[in-house]
C-alpha cells in the first residue's frame, strides 16, 4: 500500500514507520524537517505543516491511506488547543485529497474502566498527561461526529502503559475499555502498538470505531 504517516520522528510513529517499511509498504512521511528522517528504501520525506489542511491534502493526494501519529510534543504550552488544531487539519485535508481511510493514534484517557467512568476524568490520572489526554478524547468525539467528514477512519488507544521494547506480535485486542493481563496490568510495547496499527491498515476491522490492545 502507499501510506501517508504524520508524526514520523515520534516515539509512537517511528515505531510505525519501521514496522510499514519492515512490511514493504511505500511510505510518504509528513515532516516539519526532512533531515530528521534518515533516507531509506520505500520512504519518502515530504516537508508538511500538518496544522494547515491544504498543506495536508497536497501531500497525501494519492495514497491509499494516511496514518496520523500526530502529537505537537507534551511540552507545549497549548498542548490541548494545538492537539486539535492539528487533528482537525488532518482531518479535512485527508477529506479534501479524495483519501477515505484515515487511521489515528489518540490515548488512553478515554478508555472506561467503569460504567460511564473514563480514565482521565479519575483523580488518580496523572496532571502531566491530562491536556494531552483530554484533547485526544475529544479528537475522538469528533471523528464520531460530522467532523469526521465521513472518513473510514479507526482510532487507536494503547493499553494504559505504552513503553519501549520489542515487537513481539502476542497481544489482544479490545474495543473501549483497557486490555489487561493475568497480573491486572494494562501495558503494550510501542513496536507491538504500531503492528497492531499496520495490521488494522491492511486488514481493516475497526472502521469508524475505537479499539485498543494490551497482553
Amino acid at each position: 500500500m502507499k501510506i501517508a504517516l504524520i508524526g514520523a520522528t515520534g516515539f509512537v510513529g517511528s515505531a510505525v514507520l519501521k514496522e510499514l517499511l519492515a512490511r514493504g509498504h511505500e511510505v510518504r512521511a509528513l515532516v516539519r524537517d526532512p533531515a530528521k528522517l534518515a533516507s531509506q528504501p520505500g520512504l519518502q520525506t515530504v516537508k508538511a505543516d500538518v496544522t494547515d489542511a491544504s498543506a495536508v491534502a497536497e501531500s497525501v493526494r494519492g495514497v491509499d491511506a494516511v496514518i496520523s501519529a500526530y502529537n505537537p510534543g507534551w511540552g507545549h504550552a497549548d498542548l490541548h488547543d494545538e492537539f486539535l488544531r492539528g487533528s482537525a487539519a488532518i482531518n479535512a485535508g485527508v477529506k479534501a485529497a479524495g483519501v477515505r481511510r484515515l487511521l489515528v493514534v489518540g490515548g488512553a484517557g478515554s478508555l472506561y474502566i467503569a460504567p460511564g467512568v473514563q480514565l482521565v476524568d479519575t483523580p488518580a490520572f496523572p496532571a502531566e498527561w491530562k491536556a494531552g489526554a483530554l484533547a485526544a478524547r475529544e479528537a475522538l468525539n469528533r471523528l464520531k461526529t460530522d467532523e469526521g467528514l465521513g472518513l473510514d477512519w479507526t482510532f487507536l488507544s494503547p493499553a494504559m502503559h505504552l513503553e519501549p521494547g520489542e515487537r513481539t506480535g502476542v497481544y489482544r485486542l479490545g474495543r473501549d475499555e483497557p486490555v489487561f493481563d493475568a497480573e491486572g496490568h494494562s501495558r503494550v510495547t510501542v513496536a507491538d502498538l504500531a503492528a497492531a496499527l499496520v495490521a488494522e491498515a491492511e486488514q481493516p476491522q475497526f472502521v469508524r470505531q475505537r479499539f485498543t490492545l494490551g497482553y
